[in-house]
C-alpha cells in the first residue's frame, strides 16, 4: 500500500472538487494496477482553510506515514503547514496545487507547487489591460493580506512599466468590505478605465454590485482569487480573470480529464484549478514513486528532478517543470472572460 496525503478545505466549494479529482485519479491508477503493483490509498484531512488547522493536519499526515502530501490549497495554509513537512527526522514532500503567494517560493526544500505565483498573475493581468485592451488609466482595490498585496504590487509595477497610470490604490478587509467610498471617488473623478480587484470572489461581487449601482460600467479585472465569479450571473458579465487553468481549454489531456470527471461526478459541475492540478499531482507522484520507491527523501529528489535533470511532466494543466525553489516558472497564466455565466479563454491568446 502506498499512502499519499490529501490536505485542503475538502468540504468547501473550492476544495470539494480537489477531493473529487484526487479520488478520480486514485481510482484510475488502482484500476491500472496501482503504483508498481501496490494499491494507492489517499489519506484525506480537511484543514477548513484555516492555518492553525493546517498545522494540525500536517502533523497528523506526517505521523500517518504518508510518502507525500498533495496540499494545501490556500497560500496561508500551505505556508503554515510547510514547517511541519520540512522538519523532523524524515521530512515529507508537500506539493500544493494552487498556493500562489510569492512566499511559497522559500517555504522549504520539501515544498513544491504546480501553479504560477502571484507575481505571474499580476503581471499577466497588467499586460492584458494595457496591451490587449489598450487601457491607460485604472484603479486598484486590494485585500490587505499577502495575496491581495502580492497581486496589487506586481500588477501596478508591470502596468506602470508599460506606461500606464494607476489613479488610486485602496485597501480593504473582510469578505464584505465597505467599498462605497472608494467607488464613489472613482465615479466622481471618472479617470479610471478599469477597476482591478486584487482579492477574492466575495469581495469582487461586492465591488461589482456597488459599482454598477453607481453607474460605473468600466471593465473589472481580477486574479485567480475571483474563481467562481461567473456564478454571479449578469453582474459579472465581461469581467476578466487570470487563471492557471480553465476547464474549457481545448487540449487532449484536458478534454479527457473533464470527460472522466463528469462521468464520475455528473452533478458536480466543471472542475476548478485545484481539481485539475491535484489530478496532475497524483499522477506525477505515481510516476516518481514508480521509479524511486516509497522512501520520502528519494521521492523529494525525484520530484525536484522534474524539468531539470529529468523531463518535464505533461499534465492536464500543462507542462510541469520545477526550478530550484520548487516553482513552475514556465507555466503560463491564462486570461479568461465571463460570458453568459461561464469563463472561457479571452480572444487574442
Amino acid at each position: 500500500m502506498v499512502r499519499i496525503g490529501l490536505a485542503g478545505p475538502l468540504s468547501d466549494p473550492v476544495g470539494t472538487p480537489m477531493k473529487q479529482a484526487a479520488e478520480l485519479a486514485a481510482a484510475e491508477i488502482n484500476a491500472m494496477g496501482g503504483i508498481a503493483g501496490q494499491r494507492l490509498e489517499l489519506i484525506e484531512r480537511d484543514d477548513h482553510g484555516d492555518p492553525d488547522s493546517a498545522v494540525a493536519v500536517a502533523n497528523s499526515l506526517y505521523d500517518a506515514g504518508v510518502v507525500a502530501v498533495v496540499g494545501h490549497v490556500y497560500s496561508g495554509t500551505t505556508l503554515a503547514a510547510a514547517g511541519v513537512y520540512n522538519g523532523g527526522r524524515d521530512p515529507v514532500t508537500q506539493i500544493s496545487p494552487s498556493s500562489s503567494s510569492p512566499e511559497v517560493t522559500h517555504a522549504g526544500d520539501y515544498t513544491f507547487r504546480i501553479c504560477p505565483s502571484d507575481l505571474a498573475h499580476g503581471a499577466a493581468l497588467a499586460r492584458w489591460a494595457r496591451e490587449r485592451l489598450g487601457l491607460q488609466h485604472g484603479a486598484v482595490l486590494y485585500l490587505n493580506d499577502e495575496y491581495g498585496r502580492g497581486i496589487r504590487q506586481t500588477f501596478v509595477d508591470e502596468f506602470v512599466n508599460l506606461h500606464g497610470e494607476i489613479t488610486e490604490t485602496d485597501p480593504y478587509l473582510g469578505s464584505s468590505p465597505a467599498l462605497e467610498p472608494y467607488i464613489e471617488r472613482v465615479a466622481r473623478r471618472r479617470n479610471a478605465q478599469f477597476i482591478l480587484v486584487a482579492g477574492n470572489r466575495d469581495e469582487g461581487e461586492v465591488a461589482l454590485r456597488v459599482a454598477r449601482s453607481q453607474g460605473v460600467t468600466v471593465p473589472f479585472l481580477g486574479g485567480d482569487g475571483l474563481e467562481g465569479i461567473e456564478e454571479a450571473g449578469a453582474l459579472a458579465e465581461g469581467t476578466f480573470v487570470s487563471a492557471a487553468y480553465l476547464p474549457s481549454l481545448d487540449t487532449p489531456a484536458n478534454r479527457k480529464f473533464v470527460d472522466a470527471y463528469h462521468q464520475r461526478y455528473p452533478t458536480a459541475g466543471l472542475p476548478n484549478q485545484p481539481a485539475a492540478a491535484t489530478y496532475d499531482v497524483i499522477y506525477l507522484l505515481r510516476s516518481v514513486i514508480a521509479r524511486t520507491g516509497a522512501n520520502r527523501r528519494r521521492i523529494r529528489d525525484g520530484v525536484a528532478a522534474i524539468g531539470t535533470s529529468g523531463p518535464a511532466f505533461e499534465g492536464v494543466t500543462g507542462s510541469i517543470a520545477f526550478d530550484a525553489n520548487g516553482d513552475v516558472p514556465r507555466q503560463r497564466v491564462v486570461i479568461g472572460v465571463v460570458r453568459h455565466g461561464t469563463v472561457s479563454a479571452a480572444e487574442g491568446q
